[in-house]
């Protein structure tokens, strides 16, 4: 027994539960694929070497914020931000450490992100 008329198209009904639920998350400033692969690869590398041990992922209003920890219990020891509202003055995307110095701030995240990355280096 179906509980929808029977001349309603259950199509129609999951495109508008789809809209209402990204309606909800519209005002959100997020990573997109590319930059979270870049992110999360950086990461990943930073782990393998022992150096980080956890991260934190938020998407308020303004701003997405990706946190890096070296103990889940501490402050993080730097935030990659992207700020939509920088985008045609500074850059949008940051780098902040934890006492809240830029380290660098930029329209490219790649640049930005050779603040904290490090290459490995011929001895």
């Amino acid at each position: 027994m179906s509980l929808m008329p029977e001349d309603a198209d259950p199509s129609e009904q999951r495109a508008v539960a789809r809209s209402a639920a990204a309606g909800s998350q519209a005002g959100r400033v997020t990573f997109n694929r590319p930059e979270l692969h870049r992110i999360l690869n950086l990461y990943g590398r930073m782990v393998a070497d022992g150096e980080w041990r956890d991260y934190a992922i938020d998407f308020l209003r303004d701003r997405a914020v990706f946190s890096v920890y070296r103990r889940a219990s501490e402050v993080p020891i730097y935030r990659i931000e992207k700020d939509p509202r920088l985008a045609r003055k500074q850059g949008m995307y940051s780098v902040i450490s934890a006492t809240g110095l830029i380290l660098r701030r930029g329209h490219e995240l790649e640049r930005v992100l050779l603040a904290i990355d490090r290459k490995l280096a011929v001895v």
